[in-house]
């Protein structure tokens, strides 16, 4: 049965991190919804009602385009050993840029990844619980470094052309704001 909580407690603290996956949800007004996957070293819990997120160059930027339209967000954790559990947390995110005052205090929470083109952070507004007895089990078999393998061969210059040419608009046409 689920629960539903206004702030994280410190039981839902723990379990999300013993996570090594998450997904985020977003969605605009119109158009697609977008369910990304997250791994790698990427989530810190600041507080009992905020979430920040460091997010890496990809294919595409749609969570970027839907927060920057009406920043509804969905983070979802669950656990795929031990005691089922799935974990959502609700609320209004912002975009933090490379370019934003804010981003060398908030990116200092990360280890230093080549690539790194977003933080966005979560204002919690709900935490929600559920069973998540039908979750399969799956084990840890170890983090991909194709990503950071990518960025490292394409260099600094060569992602932020990259930005340019595939990360400024969503799937829909919405700007993602990632240039200035």
């Amino acid at each position: 049965m689920a629960k539903q909580f206004a702030e994280l407690l410190p039981q839902h603290i723990d379990f999300i991190q013993q996570q090594h996956l998450y997904f985020v949800g977003t969605a605009g007004s119109e158009g697609m919804v977008n369910v990304s996957p997250k791994g790698m070293d990427s989530f810190r819990v600041i507080d009992n009602n905020k979430v920040v997120w460091l997010n890496l160059t990809g294919s595409g930027n749609e969570t970027a385009a839907h927060v920057l339209e009406n920043g509804r967000m969905t983070i979802m954790f669950c656990s795929f050993d031990k005691k089922p559990l799935v974990l959502r947390l609700y609320g209004q995110a912002t975009t933090i840029h490379p370019r934003d005052e804010q981003w060398d205090e908030l990116s200092a929470l990360f280890p230093e990844y080549l690539g790194a083109r977003q933080i966005f952070e979560l204002d919690v507004s709900m935490v929600q619980t559920s069973c998540g007895y039908a979750v399969p089990y799956y084990e840890m078999a170890g983090e991909r470094d194709m990503l950071v393998k990518s960025a490292e061969k394409k260099g600094a210059q060569k992602i932020k052309d990259y930005w340019k040419e595939r990360n400024q608009l969503s799937i829909d046409g919405k700007a993602t704001g990632i240039i200035e």
